[in-house]
């Protein structure tokens, strides 16, 4: 069976209202967390957190806002790169990183894992890639974050089998089969909160888990339908989508048999 192993590189701070309606003004921290994925014969990435990259691409200029909007904490020591060292791997231990989606807060440590192969929606990049300035910012998109040499080392994961999912996983019926993961992994599209959003199944010893990034930011949200502010909406890719993700997710969460990992999951 697959084993996750959770990571925190980093954090930012807002106010709690901001991510979850209705929950006032104490100041709550957000972990941004990265996960390795160890399923069949591989190893996988699935995001980066933050890294020292996003505090240089964010010191001046229009990105600046994006620092000032969700202060970040981050030392050195918190950057996956360096955990991993400290467990015995290095980047060349793995097999590919899997973006869940192009927030700066997911990406920011690529540069950290040269010649790693890439995963992530071909539909979602076709959407961000072009993205520059005010219109990338709006997008949580720092351009400066993408390696030269990214596309040359992305696969989609489009391309990759499309297959039918167990019943327990209900009600995701579809999903992309992670190749090498001896059926033990499987990608879903998670739409609405940004551009190509996905999430994936993973069937692990303790049962089903779903890693699904930035679908919610508090079990709340999903247990009760309750979103994050009408300002923190405006960066939404499709806020109509995420409400349908939520219901999902709360459908899922009432059958009992998966538990659902959030990426930024806090006090709330």
């Amino acid at each position: 069976m697959a084993r996750i192993t959770t990571f925190e590189a980093g954090f930012c701070t807002h106010r709690a209202c901001m991510a979850l309606r209705g929950a006032g003004f104490a100041v709550c921290a957000f972990p941004a967390r990265a996960y390795l994925i160890e399923a069949g014969s591989g190893r996988w990435l699935w995001d980066t957190g933050y890294a020292s990259h996003f505090i240089d691409h964010t010191r001046s200029g229009v990105f600046a806002i994006y620092a000032k909007v969700t202060p970040v904490h981050f030392d050195a020591a918190d950057a996956l790169a360096a955990q991993l060292r400290q467990c015995g791997l290095q980047h060349g231990d793995i097999d590919a990183l899997i973006l869940s989606h192009f927030h700066g807060d997911h990406i920011a440590g690529l540069r950290d894992f040269p010649e790693v192969p890439l995963l992530c929606s071909g539909s979602g990049w076709s959407r961000t890639r072009h993205l520059q300035g005010i219109a990338a910012l709006r997008r949580g998109f720092i351009p400066g974050l993408i390696p030269a040499d990214f596309e040359s080392r992305l696969r989609f994961v489009e391309s990759f089998e499309h297959v039918a999912l167990p019943q327990a996983l209900a009600p995701f019926t579809q999903a992309y089969a992670l190749p090498g993961a001896d059926g033990e992994v499987f990608i879903v599209e998670l739409p609405g909160h940004a551009a190509g959003h996905l999430g994936a199944f993973v069937d692990t010893e303790d049962g089903w888990v779903l890693l699904a990034s930035d679908a919610a930011w508090s079990p709340t949200s999903y247990r009760e339908l309750v979103g994050p502010s009408t300002l923190s909406q405006l960066i939404m890719e499709d806020t109509r989508s995420y409400y349908d993700t939520l219901r999902q997710l709360q459908q899922l969460d009432r059958g009992g048999q998966v538990r659902i990992m959030l990426t930024h999951e806090g006090a709330l």
